[in-house]
């Protein structure tokens, strides 16, 4: 056997977690939509997140993905409410996605209806985390996996 080939086989541990957090009441296309749009900040800020690019047998190239799994949780307004404070208490990576969201129709106007409301008030319907695995779980306290 060669050198290395046992640790190959062995499953993969992260001591991080991505996490996504939905509100329970949203429709099954805005859940999509929010978890597609609050994962795509992750990986700016933490570029450690992002795995090699792909390719398939024929050399065909294919966009990097995150190197972990992303687990998606749900929970009530005030779960949100409860771990967004959690996340910014704790620091970490985030990004948010309000109710006001679905009725813009770009970023600069996302940016700006987020931007209009204090952090303590935003109406969020999704909010995505990145940071060390007990960090994570601390600030999802209370929400559940989703379905």
């Amino acid at each position: 056997m060669e050198a290395g080939a046992a640790a190959e086989d062995e499953p993969v541990r992260f001591d991080t977690k991505i996490a996504v957090l939905l509100r329970d009441d949203l429709e099954p296309w805005q859940r999509l939509n929010v978890t597609a749009f609050v994962v795509s900040g992750l990986g700016s800020v933490s570029p450690e997140v992002i795995g090699e690019p792909y390719a398939d047998a024929d050399g065909t190239a294919y966009l990097p993905m995150f190197r972990q799994p992303v687990l998606i949780f749900e929970g009530t307004k005030e779960t949100l409410t409860k771990a967004h404070g959690r996340a910014l208490s704790r620091s970490l990576p985030r990004a948010v996605f309000t109710s006001d969201l679905f009725s813009t129709g770009n970023d600069r106007d996302n940016r700006a209806a987020v931007r209009a409301v204090s952090a303590d008030q935003l109406d969020l319907v999704g909010l995505a985390v990145h940071g060390p695995r007990n960090a994570v779980d601390k600030v999802l306290k209370g929400a559940r996996m989703h379905p």
